[in-house]
């Protein structure tokens, strides 16, 4: 599609220009056609405009919505200035993020405001990570540098440039203390904390409070690191650049001079600094002529004791840091010294400081001694020659005490091995303009001149790199050079030769020198001009941006002129430090500089010039100029592979996350990030790999091009059918390149194709909702008319029912008052005849009764008469029988007669006599047999006798074996065999088939056996033996994870048999009367007990080690990247820096990698029979590690934050809930640590748009922190044109409500990767008794058994 054509349609959206925001968004509302000469548009604030356009240079076109807020700038489909700083608004303004990518680029915007993103955790998450796979960061580029280093062998340089206040001086700290953490040095020299602790010395002595910076660092940085062939620190080396010395004498208003003269200032009062006779900054010309001496926040005095600390890190002594403070204490002084006729007490300070003659410096500094060939004149100056004399040997000394401070701290750095290799961090300041520029700004400008021609050719040899590899051709590209405004500062007659020309003369002018300068380029080269109102001026057009030049000072500054004489007087100090800085053979700054051999990787740009002359900032005779120097950088820089950081101030009132777009924009353009947006964008902005353009595109196929099993050739022909024009794409091996705006186009493609799915489903929807609605109406309608139409007859059948009702009451009353009637006389005389024949036949009963029982004891004494048949069974029966009638006749008896006396009477034949003989004979007969089972007992003694005479010989005998088994034990080869069979189990095969825990039984066995023998020699020989044998296992095993889940589960089972048969009741609860009887007699074991819980943690926190190092690597690639639900991809052009997971899809890990791993973990733990309290704590942490790991990467991934990522979360949470399930762990507590992960997924996908939204919100996300929901809200991405990114005033909300709630929060915004959570060694004895356990005949411990 043509890009004219998108103008035609109404509501396309353009950017007009603005005086105040830079840019403004339009839309346009009428159709434009070619030829019209204004193009009707409205803001939005809703003004309507008629903007005049020329057909040839219509308003550069607005990205979709969706393209907005990208990581990467060169993902954008128009790629623009407006664009541009749109985009990096939103970021910044809106979601909070400072760093962006531009291709090669890293853009930091300055935040003004202290973020949560540079700890520990963050470092060790970008580390190992491909650059396109995280959120831009400082820590990524880091990284990029180091594994590029690592990768192939060659040197790298991180090039971090910006204006003042941008905040150069931390981004290049930040990269410095990610290369110290991610490669520790093994040694025990602490090279990385000395290589950080370098950071602040520098800036105490090199960093001032600026109108734009309160840290402003006011020279240029080069630290190379070096590393060794293992890629550790082991040095470092400093190269500094252009210290601007004339800030010792001079500061603007609400300047400051360099921090440590205010910090020495504020420490004046200290014990060991009152010789150096130093009062507060107000006193001092030098450090009160910015008008305020203090920034607001600083404490100077806690500075100085860093300060101080730093030193002594870097091994300098007290005795060297005095003598600093001493040279800085003697510059103030200096700075003091009144040019008058009287002595001044401050110059006498300065000379009793340095150890100098008062009265030659006295003199000296008020006169000059001027030799020619016949006689020397002695000249006094005029006061204003004085001041500067002074003021000049001021900066001199400051300026050779920073280079010997430099020159200590790479001593202090230096290293004994050989340099494998290095990365060089460059701090340097970037292009400057101000109001009044003079040299100073002229050599910076210069600088960045060299550094934006070496970018140039970089950016467009990685470009044309990139279409060679894809088999694209190449097609030249047209980019600004800006040679030629080097070749007017540096060429033959150039600006500097000039200069330094002018600096040979005698009387040499600055007036002169800029008149040589209209003469030589006025009308004659276009990138020089010459003010309009001014004839001290001049203009030269930079890369960046016109600069006007002040030439006042520019030959003073470049002579940086000090009176021989007074040189002469600091050489004959007594203060050796301030002699050895004005020797004539000074030592080399940099120590390492005649070791390290840099070896261009491609030609490098020589300077027109055939030798090298006298340049900027110094005198002929000196060989460490400026521009030597910067030579010196442009020849390393070319040899290593650079990496750019370019930082931006938002605005000059320092105000966090205040957007100031002029600013921005002005920035943008000086340091090289329009140009790189402006190359890209001539030929093929747009770059997508075949994966992702499948992936995202795949709504646009058709059934026949899907049925296609090459997704490369369905990316060609579904392409060749959407745009017709073939010069609008280009097809490489792995990558699609489109012009400027087709993935606008194509995205305007899919977003119509899906808002038309939306509305299909909308009217199928909403259809059967009418329908469902309409039945449910007429349903009603019906009812309704079925009651109304009932309504005619009802009263009148209600009325006639009602009347036949009272009838039919009234009658059947009747009829049953008759009925019951004539019941009654029926039941009365029924009633009647019934009773009367009752109580006959009661009558008849009760006669026969009484006869029987007085004809019953007739019959008894009969029957008693015939014999005595007392013993006879029918005759007992017979008397049982009537027993009731026996109790009440004894019962009546015994109250009238005693038997004692029936007995004495000799009554035999009364019935109760009798009765009592019967139950004598009885008792007679139970007595004999007792008396048999006596005999049988007494037999069954006889037997037990017998058999306790041969246990005593079986002792006897077990005693004769012993004495034999000592003999055995006596040599002690039992104990080696026993520990090298032992440790030598596999985890597979024996474990299987034996018990849990078999060696650890066998070796408490041999415990038991010692005890036994109660030999302590043995048993502490043996325990220190098992112990060490199993350190030695696990040293050597320590990456083998089933030898280590089987050493543990031993260790924890060796550990349990201590215990269970130690004899304290504790443990002995759970014991049979068999394994009471092995506990130990004699020894008690719990110092060994708690040596041995200190080796099971030992090998478990080895054991969880291995398990996260193995489940790791698939944490991100299976929750986050990989996407298992239909319908939901979320992938996005990702620019220049492509994500790793998004160049080949094969061999990725995915959810089922993880599933599968654990039950790796699970089934090994199994076998090796690890307790099943153990198997859960072991589960927890690898859960709450796989939950941490997915919410780190979330929170470091803008891409990821979004309402289809949140569901495919939720749905891997739900895989991992099944698999607790599955495995019966419910009760590990490991589901309660992915709850943080699953209310991040939550907040992903819930509404954030009204208030009750944000206490929801609140509510329900009770495990995040506030730092980490807003963190979530402020990354959250639409995917589609249907979503809406989170509004800055909900994210308000939400952290007025949770401080509203008094949230306990922790301002970290990572999750602790590293957290272990407490290990518990639960006691459960063992079931198994120990004579049961079948010890492997190959062992040869039979006599373990026989204990």
């Amino acid at each position: 599609m043509a890009l004219a054509e998108l103008y035609t349609q109404v509501s396309a959206r353009v950017w007009i220009p603005d005086n105040e925001e830079v840019w403004q968004s339009a839309e346009i509302t009428k159709n434009y056609k070619a030829g019209d000469l204004f193009l009707h548009v409205q803001l939005e604030d809703g003004t309507e405009l008629n903007y005049p356009v020329d057909p040839a240079a219509l308003p550069p076109l607005r990205n979709p919505d969706i393209l907005v807020g990208e990581n990467d700038l060169t993902a954008l489909s128009y790629l623009h200035e407006p664009a541009v700083l749109h985009n990096l608004k939103v970021r910044f303004v809106e979601s909070k993020l400072i760093y962006t990518y531009s291709g090669i680029i890293l853009v930091a915007i300055n935040p003004y405001k202290q973020l949560p993103i540079y700890g520990d955790a963050i470092i060790h998450a970008y580390s190992g990570q491909n650059m396109g796979d995280m959120d831009p960061h400082i820590f990524a580029v880091a990284e990029e540098a180091y594994k590029q280093m690592a990768r192939n062998n060659k040197n790298q340089s991180i090039i971090v440039s910006g204006e003042s206040g941008a905040g150069k001086t931390v981004s290049a700290r930040y990269t410095m203390r990610y290369f110290a953490t991610v490669s520790k040095s093994t040694s025990n020299a602490h090279v990385e904390d000395k290589v950080l602790a370098s950071n602040p010395i520098t800036e105490a002595v090199g960093n001032a409070k600026t109108t734009r910076n309160d840290n402003s660092s006011r020279f240029g940085k080069y630290t190379e690191i070096s590393f060794d062939q293992s890629y550790r620190i082991i040095g470092a080396n400093m190269r500094t650049y252009l210290l601007e010395k004339s800030r010792v004498v001079f500061q603007s208003e609400n300047e400051r001079n360099y921090h440590i003269f205010y910090q020495l200032c504020a420490s004046a009062m200290q014990p060991e600094f009152q010789h150096l006779k130093l009062g507060s900054a107000e006193k001092f010309n030098y450090t009160r002529m910015g008008g305020n001496t203090v920034i607001e926040g600083v404490d100077d005095r806690a500075n100085m004791v860093e300060t101080q600390k730093t030193f002594a890190l870097l091994g300098l002594k007290e005795d060297f840091q005095m003598d600093i403070f001493k040279t800085l204490a003697a510059i103030l002084h200096l700075g003091n010294v009144e040019i008058t006729a009287l002595e001044d007490s401050h110059l006498n300070i300065f000379c009793e400081l340095l150890d100098l003659n008062f009265d030659k410096m006295t003199q000296w500094l008020c006169h000059r001694k001027i030799i020619t060939t016949s006689e020397t004149v002695i000249k006094p100056m005029t006061k204003p020659q004085a001041v500067n004399a002074r003021d000049a040997l001021a900066k001199k000394i400051y300026s050779h005490l920073f280079d010997f401070i430099v020159e200590r701290i790479n001593q202090a750095l230096q290293f004994t091995g050989k340099q494998h290799t290095f990365i060089g961090v460059l701090d340097i300041y970037g292009f400057e303009t101000f109001d009044v520029n003079s040299f100073e700004q002229f050599c910076i400008n210069y600088a960045n001149e060299k550094l934006q021609l070496q970018f140039n050719l970089h950016v467009f040899k990685l470009e044309q790199e990139e279409y060679m590899k894809e088999d694209i051709p190449w097609t030249l590209i047209d980019f600004y050079d800006n040679q030629p405004v080097i070749d007017l500062i540096e060429a033959k007659m150039g600006i500097l030769e000039l200069l330094d020309e002018e600096c040979l003369l005698p009387h040499g002018t600055d007036e002169n020198w800029l008149q040589k300068l209209y003469n030589n380029f006025v009308n004659k080269n276009a990138l020089f001009e010459k003010p309009r109102m001014s004839n001290t001026s001049f203009i030269i057009q930079h890369f960046a941006d016109k600069v006007e030049y002040k030439c006042e000072g520019f030959l003073e500054k470049n002579r940086d002129t000090v009176y021989e004489v007074l040189m002469e007087i600091l050489k004959e100090s007594k203060f050796r430090l301030c002699a050895n800085f004005f020797q004539d053979n000074p030592v080399s700054i940099s120590p390492f500089s005649s070791t390290i051999n840099i070896k261009s990787a491609r030609p490098v740009l020589k300077p027109p010039n055939k030798q090298l002359r006298m340049t900027v900032g110094s005198k002929v005779l000196c060989k460490h100029t400026f521009r030597s120097s910067l030579s010196l950088l442009m020849e390393t820089l070319n040899a290593t592979t650079p990496h750019y950081v370019r930082c931006i101030k938002p605005n000059d009132e320092k105000q966090p996350f205040e957007f100031d777009s002029k600013r921005v924009a002005q920035q943008l353009r000086a340091c090289g990030v329009l140009e790189t947006i402006r190359i890209s964008a001539q030929s093929y902005p747009s770059r997508w790999t075949y994966i992702e353009f499948f992936s995202r595109y795949s709504i646009l196929m058709t059934q026949q091009e899907l049925s296609l099993n090459d997704k490369k050739q369905i990316c060609k022909i579904v392409l060749q059918r959407l745009i017709q024009d073939p010069n609008q794409y280009q097809f490489g091996r792995t990558k699609i390149f489109f012009r400027a705006g087709q993935v606008a186009y194509l995205e305007k493609l899919r977003s119509d194709k899906l808002r038309h799915a939306c509305i299909m489903i909308q009217k199928n929807v909403r259809g059967w909702l009418q329908r469902k609605k309409f039945l449910r109406i007429k349903q009603a309608a019906v009812t309704i008319q079925q009651y109304f139409r009932g309504q005619r007859t009802c009263y009148v059948t209600l009325k006639q029912t009602w009347a036949a009702i009272i009838i039919q009451k009234y009658c059947r009353g009747y009829l049953v008052r008759k009925l019951c009637q004539l019941i009654h006389v029926a039941a009365v005389t029924i009633q009647a005849f019934t009773r009367g024949f009752l109580a006959r036949k009661k009558y008849r009963k009760v006669q026969p009764i009484k006869n029987s029982y007085f004809s019953s004891w007739k019959q008894l004494l009969l029957y008693k008469k015939d014999g005595d048949k007392g013993s006879d069974p029918y005759y007992f029966t017979f008397c049982m029988s009537g027993s009731h009638i026996f109790y009440s006749f004894s019962t009546h008896f015994l109250k009238t007669q005693s038997p004692l006396s029936l007995l004495s009477a000799g009554n035999e034949k009364h019935p109760f006599i009798v009765l009592f003989r019967v139950l004598e004979k009885k008792i007679q007969n139970q007595k004999q047999d007792y008396e048999k089972e006596i005999e049988l007992l007494k037999g069954e003694i006889k037997v037990l006798k017998e058999e306790k005479s041969q246990l005593q010989q079986q002792i006897q005998q077990e005693i004769i074996i012993q004495d034999g088994l000592k003999i055995e034990v006596g040599q002690l080869t039992k104990q080696a065999q026993v520990k090298y069979d032992s440790m030598n189990f596999k985890p597979r095969g024996v474990v299987v088939n034996t018990i849990p825990g078999l060696p650890a039984h066998i070796l408490f066995m041999c415990v038991r056996y010692a005890d036994y023998l109660n030999d302590a020699d043995m048993l502490k020989s043996f325990i220190n033996v098992t112990i060490d044998g199993i350190k030695q296992v696990v040293k050597e095993n320590s990456e083998n994870f089933e030898m280590l889940s089987f050493w543990l589960s031993n260790t924890y089972y060796f550990l349990n048999c201590l215990k269970q048969y130690s004899g304290e009741e504790e443990f002995m609860k759970s014991n049979t009367p068999r394994q009471n009887k092995n506990c130990l007699k004699h020894f008690d074991l719990s110092e060994y007990r708690q040596i041995l819980s200190d080796l099971a943690i030992r090998i478990y926190h080895q054991f969880i080690v291995v398990m996260e190092n193995n489940i790791q690597p698939m944490i991100v690639p299976g929750m986050l990247e990989y996407e298992s639900l239909q319908g939901i991809s979320g992938l996005k052009p990702t620019g220049f820096r492509k994500r790793s997971s998004s160049i080949d899809d094969t061999d990725t890990y995915t959810m089922t990698s993880i599933l599968q791993q654990l039950s790796y973990f699970y089934s090994t733990m199994c076998q090796n029979g690890l307790d099943s309290e153990l198997l859960k704590q072991a589960v927890k942490q690898l859960f709450f590690l796989i939950g941490a790991v997915t919410l780190n990467s979330l929170f470091l991934r803008k891409d990821m934050c979004s309402c289809r990522k949140g569901m495919q979360i939720r749905c891997n949470i739900s895989y991992l809930e099944e698999w607790l399930k599955d495995k019966n762990l419910q009760s590990s507590n490991a589901k309660e640590t992915l709850e943080p992960l699953a209310q991040a997924a939550w907040l992903l996908q819930v509404k954030k748009i009204t208030d009750d939204d944000a206490k929801e919100i609140c509510e329900h996300c009770t495990s995040l922190s506030t730092v980490q929901i807003v963190k979530i809200l402020n990354s959250y991405t639409p995917i589609d044109d249907f979503e809406k990114r989170v509004a800055p005033s909900f994210v308000r909300k939400v952290q007025v409500r949770a401080m509203l709630n008094n949230r306990e929060d922790v301002p970290q915004l990572m999750l602790d990767t590293k957290y272990l959570f407490q290990v518990t060694f639960p006691f459960t004895p063992s079931p198994h008794a120990l004579e049961m356990i079948q010890v492997p005949s190959s062992f040869k411990l039979g006599f373990l058994t026989r204990v």
